[in-house]
């Protein structure tokens, strides 16, 4: 093989690694190792937290946005104070008094130690003892601080936009170092070859 052949399949190589490497990183999302409750369980008794954790540690930057529990009826309705934290894995609230026995779901997401934001859920049925009182629940999730209201039958939708997160910021930065590697490439043979 010619020096320039080589220098080409060499910069082949290079731009390959560049861009698979950054691959990894797209599938280093974490992952639900366990809850509380566990997925499909039924609970008499409320836990003292809800918790979610992962296979990892989680990325709290910015305190703990980009982070939320909820805990959600059959009917649609929410209960908790929507005050979560952040230990680790591990993302918890303190558990909320529930609505009336039947089917919850834990709806939870996350900021991955990646920077991408994963959610997911986790099905739960309540099945309180007899004589404990059902809590009303409310239409919308409540925020930390802020108990949840119900809203005005005219209130518009919001619209939540979030961030380019890390991942996106890596992907856009592996891209143009490959094309400025083939570009490099390109000259040094192109170069070679006219000497």
């Amino acid at each position: 093989m010619t020096t320039p052949l080589r220098l080409a399949a060499l910069g082949a190589v290079v731009v390959a690694a560049s861009v698979l490497g950054l691959a990894a990183p797209a599938q280093a999302h974490n992952y639900l190792v366990s809850s509380t409750p566990e997925q499909g369980s039924t609970i008499t008794e409320l836990p003292d937290r809800f918790s979610v954790t992962t296979n990892g540690p989680l990325l709290a930057l910015d305190g703990v946005a980009g982070f939320a529990l909820e805990v959600r009826d059959a009917d649609g309705r929410y209960y908790g104070d929507g005050c979560v934290t952040v230990e680790g894995p591990t993302l918890s609230e303190a558990a909320p008094a529930l609505g009336a026995a039947g089917d919850y779901v834990l709806l939870w997401q996350l900021v991955s130690e990646d920077g991408h934001t994963v959610s997911g859920e986790v099905d739960f049925t309540w099945a309180p003892a007899e004589g404990v009182e059902p809590a009303a629940g409310a239409a919308s999730p409540a925020t930390c601080g802020n108990a949840a209201e119900e809203p005005a039958a005219s209130s518009p939708p919001q619209e939540v936009r979030g961030n380019a997160d890390l991942g996106d910021v890596l992907w856009i930065g592996g891209a143009i170092a490959a094309v400025l590697a083939a570009a490099l490439v390109t000259f040094l043979v192109v170069t070679r070859r006219r000497k």
